[in-house]
Parts: structure tokens; sequence; C-alpha cells
């Protein structure tokens, strides 16, 4: 299989990497609470964000597209822009059962997001087989989440310290700041955002 890849597939999978690594970083700080774990794990964002920008230039300029590479950077995707923040949002103490709904929630509009984009894509393209624009938030923009994060772990806002507290609604708890997963998957589902691809 690996003959088949293309030189752009590699830093894909590199992207996967950074997000599979920042999963496990968070695992480790909820096991270790060191907070270096919770801060590496929150630079991989933008490791993985700088693998996803070269894989695409890569292959423009190689002639390299396929469907196995869009496969690959969706699902790489899925990882490092949905799957991670959210592990490091519960990891950050977003563990109520409120959270735990905006989280998902969070993660299945990813999914959702990047699978109409590889539907739509090809009736979106123009002439030259480039995309105009991204119908909602294209998923990569988690990774101000992601800062959003990193910061409170270095004011060390984590925990019962995070930033908005906590509210009982209900049989469950709810960090307030669980709303911006909450407003960042509702806006990569939005039909009516456009936003310019360049």
């Amino acid at each position: 299989m690996l003959r088949e890849f293309h030189l752009a597939d590699f830093f894909t999978l590199g992207n996967a990497a950074c997000g599979t690594a920042a999963v496990l970083l968070a695992m480790l700080y909820m096991a270790s609470g060191s907070r270096t774990h919770f801060l590496w794990a929150a630079a991989l964002a933008p490791a993985a964000f700088l693998f996803d920008v070269l894989d695409g230039r890569i292959a423009r300029a190689r002639h390299e597209h396929s469907a196995l590479g869009r496969e690959l950077d969706s699902l790489s995707d899925v990882i490092s822009f949905g799957v991670a923040p959210a592990a490091l949002g519960f990891a950050a103490g977003m563990q109520g059962g409120w959270d735990a709904g905006a989280l998902i929630y969070f993660v299945c509009c990813g999914v959702s997001r990047l699978a109409r984009f590889n539907v739509t894509a090809e009736s979106m393209a123009d002439d030259g087989g480039k995309v105009k624009y991204f119908e909602g938030t294209p998923i990569p923009t988690s990774v101000v989440l992601t800062g959003v994060l990193a910061f409170a772990a270095w004011q060390g806002r984590l925990g019962d310290a995070l930033y908005g507290g906590t509210l009982v609604l209900g049989p469950w708890q709810l960090h307030p700041l669980a709303g911006l997963f909450v407003l960042s998957g509702s806006l990569m589902i939005s039909k009516t955002l456009r936003i310019p691809k360049f």
C-alpha cells in the first residue's frame, strides 16, 4: 500500500500522528497531572495544522491529487482537529455530563463537515479543480480551541479553576467553556456560512 502513496500523503500521515500523540498526551496528563504533558498535547495542534497545510501545497505543486489522498486528509483531520481537541477539553476539566455531550457534538459536527466537503467538493470546484469556498468553517479552525485551553493551562486554570467555573443543570455539571466547542461545531456544519478558500 505504501508504494501507492505520494509525497503529500506522508505529510498527511504526519498530521494524523500529531493528533494521535495529542490524544495520548492528554491521557498522560490525566494520569500524571503534569502540566507539561498538557502543554505538549496542545502544541501538537499547530504542528498538525502545519502538516495539513503542507500536504495540500505539495499535492498541488506536484499535481498528485488522488481520491486516496483526500480520504487520508479527512480521516487525519478528524483525529487532529476533532478528537484531539475534545480529548484535551475533557482532560482540562470538562468532565460533566453536559460537557461530554458538547464534546461529542463537536466531534460529530467535524465528521459531518468533512463528509459533506468530500461529497460536494467536485461539484463546487471550478474548471481548474479548485474549490472557491468552504461551506461552514474548516475543521482545522479548532486550533483556536486548543489555543484557549493551552492558555488556560499556562495560567494554571485547569480542572476546578477552568474559566467560567461550573454550573449544575439537572443531573449533570456543565462548564460554560464547553460552549466554545458547541459554537465551533455549529459553525462547521453551517450551510449558509461561506468561507473563501485561498
